[in-house]
């Protein structure tokens, strides 16, 4: 399954991860008091009895937004978090894409466009500066470039997790 890139206002998330974070936490609480008082009341005490309420206030709470995130108002999210998911995976294999792109690989090349690419949005998203260095700076630089050179649009559409298949992670 591929990923594409889709625009979304960075206000609306930072707002609404704000609003759900809230929420998660708050529901958390709630969950991890009410089942520890069940636990206390239905077996007499223990601190483990605590430890289980809460840990049966993780599970709801895990369950309840895993119910929740396929609704309208999750879209932002939900992108937000296929982004981290396919950067994560990206940067396992980021040795190799930079000695692909080094031999002339195009794959490669557009592998770490869209890593860069990515970091971009996801750094305007969480309203953050990209903290490059030196050398990040330069590579980005590199790839435009070589992208140029081959006549290829300065950024990419998306991703496709099949892509990394030829290359070795790490």
């Amino acid at each position: 399954m591929s990923f594409r890139f889709e625009t979304h206002a960075p206000e609306t998330y930072r707002r609404k991860a704000k609003m759900i974070s809230l929420a998660m936490a708050g529901q958390l609480i709630v969950f991890g008091l009410v089942f520890a008082q069940l636990l206390q009341a239905a077996f007499d005490g223990g601190f483990w009895l605590n430890a289980l309420g809460v840990l049966l206030g993780l599970v709801a709470t895990s369950l309840t937004f895993a119910v929740l995130r396929e609704r309208p108002w999750m879209t932002e999210m939900r992108y937000v978090w296929q982004l981290k998911h396919h950067l994560s995976r990206v940067s396992g294999y980021l040795p190799a894409l930079r000695r692909g792109v080094e031999e002339g690989n195009g794959t490669a090349l557009t592998l770490l466009t869209f890593y860069h690419q990515g970091m971009a949005q996801l750094a305007e998203l969480n309203g953050r500066t990209l903290d490059d260095d030196a050398e990040l700076l330069a590579e980005r630089q590199r790839v435009r470039l070589a992208r140029q050179e081959r006549g290829l649009p300065e950024r990419v559409d998306g991703f496709d997790p099949e892509d990394l298949a030829a290359f070795k992670r790490g």
